[in-house]
């Protein structure tokens, strides 16, 4: 562990007051779930902000989840096929929920409920399942979280 956290393979933002961490593995479409999210929730005039996008630090503050960026990767997010995007960012965020990419034509129609991810041995965040073609991510997901309580 350094001083940052446990660097973990992910991609972290903040849209809206909402903290989210894309993970899963290379290829699945993390960065671009979360470049879509970012696009979305600032074209309904919500905050947004960047964290970090391949190599997040996590640690825990508290009762909280924390992400924070190296400096070296600061605003810049990975488009595959398209490039390096940059974006407005932020160094660290408190995160509230996990995302997990699933491809619908290999995964559960109706994913389990109530799933939570271990980021580090004790730290763990509720998951949510976002199709990796869904046309609104943002959108979709602030369907699933809108019963939720987001943990303050």
């Amino acid at each position: 562990m350094s001083a940052g956290g446990v660097n973990i393979h992910a991609t972290a933002i903040v849209a809206g007051t909402t903290g989210l961490i894309f993970l899963g593995p290379s290829g699945s479409g993390k960065s671009a779930l979360a470049f879509d999210c970012l696009s979305e929730a600032r074209l309904h005039g919500q905050f947004t902000a960047l964290v970090a996008d391949d190599q997040v630090f996590v640690s825990r503050f508290g009762t909280q989840v924390v992400a924070a960026r190296p400096e070296t990767i600061k605003g810049m997010i990975e488009l595959r096929h398209g490039g390096i995007a940059r974006v407005d960012t932020i160094p660290r965020a408190v995160i509230h929920y996990a995302v997990l990419p699933i491809d619908r034509a290999t995964s559960e129609r109706l994913p389990e409920q109530g799933i939570q991810v271990a980021l580090l041995d004790d730290v763990r965040l509720p998951a949510i399942h976002v199709p990796t073609d869904v046309r609104l991510p943002f959108s979709f997901i602030n369907a699933l979280i809108s019963d939720w309580t987001v943990p303050r």
